[in-house]
């Protein structure tokens, strides 16, 4: 955990903890909204072929993971963590670009 810690730049162990619930409840709640909205989009698993479902599925959990990850690390106070983490998470999936000044 100290890696972990040095390379996050975290000092505490309770940042730690915070930082690692927010990711259980960022998935978890990112997974769960994702059903909601495609059937409000009118896709659902009765409407399309599962090889079209999942793959849609699957690339809209994607920036409703992001969006509750910013959003549950302001909630645990640890909006500066996560808001960095994105800004290299999204530089990584070639999207920097929304972050230049």
């Amino acid at each position: 955990m100290e890696k972990l810690k040095k390379r996050w730049g975290i000092t505490s162990n309770f940042q730690l903890v915070m930082i690692f619930i927010v990711f259980a409840v960022t998935g978890s709640s990112s997974a769960y909204l994702s059903k909601p909205v495609l059937a409000w989009m009118g896709v659902t698993k009765e409407t399309m072929p599962l090889y079209f479902y999942i793959p849609l599925y699957l690339i809209l959990i994607f920036p409703i993971y992001q969006v509750l990850l910013v959003f549950f690390g302001f909630i645990f106070g640890q909006f500066r963590f996560f808001w960095n983490f994105e800004k290299r998470m999204l530089k990584m999936v070639g999207l920097g670009f929304l972050f230049k000044n």
